[in-house]
């Protein structure tokens, strides 16, 4: 169930950003309520479900990204119905984008903010020499960085990592000369944190699914 008051609290709020609603905690009829509320960016983080969701709703003014590791043999199953992919992590995965992509995909390229075994995405200190990389695959558009910071209740923790991704784009835009502009940060715990930082891009899931009741 879709928590309405919820999720125009957050619209208004994050009227900066881009909401992406990460919709593993919800089925097609969900998702139909949410673009009825404003919410026309629709983000999953596996791929059976995203068939699922995209073969029932893709006739609907949506926006699809793909926010969650994606295996590089499942890469052309979805590659050519998402818009944006949050988790560009390495250069075979890049390959196989390129291998099935018709038109650029605008995509994200994953960091470990967090510095935890357990999560994907590249090491900080990796990141310019990746991006750079990239720009070698014209099926490849990076947008900016995504990142996701540990989860704690200590604030001042979560907005360090996030800054870090911050200060890594502009390391990135400055070393490569580009323009890159998004940063892909904040989920239901930690958004308030990260649009502080400056995100453009926040990926909400259990917030906006919460039942009224």
């Amino acid at each position: 169930m879709i928590n309405k008051e919820t999720v125009k609290q957050i619209l208004e709020e994050a009227r900066s950003c881009t909401v992406v609603a990460a919709t593993k905690y919800g089925e097609a009829a969900d998702i139909v309520e949410l673009v009825e509320l404003g919410i026309t960016d629709i983000g999953e983080n596996r791929v059976q479900p995203f068939l699922e969701k995209y073969e029932v709703l893709h006739d609907l003014d949506i926006t699809w990204h793909f926010i969650g590791h994606l295996q590089s043999k499942k890469v052309k199953q979805v590659i050519d119905k998402i818009d944006y992919l949050h988790s560009l992590d390495r250069l075979n995965l890049a390959e196989e984008i390129q291998k099935h992509r018709k038109l650029p995909l605008k995509c994200f390229v994953e960091v470990n903010i967090s510095n935890e075994s357990s999560k994907y995405g590249l090491n900080p200190d990796e990141v310019v020499e990746f991006c750079a990389k990239m720009q070698n695959y014209d099926t490849i558009h990076i947008v900016g960085l995504m990142g996701m910071a540990t989860l704690t209740e200590d604030e001042s923790i979560i907005e360090h990592q996030f800054t870090l991704l911050k200060n890594l784009l502009t390391e990135v835009n400055k070393n490569l000369n580009l323009e890159l502009d998004s940063l892909s940060m904040g989920m239901s715990n930690d958004y308030k944190v990260a649009m502080k930082v400056g995100a453009t891009h926040l990926r909400l899931g259990s917030i906006l699914f919460r039942s009224e009741e």
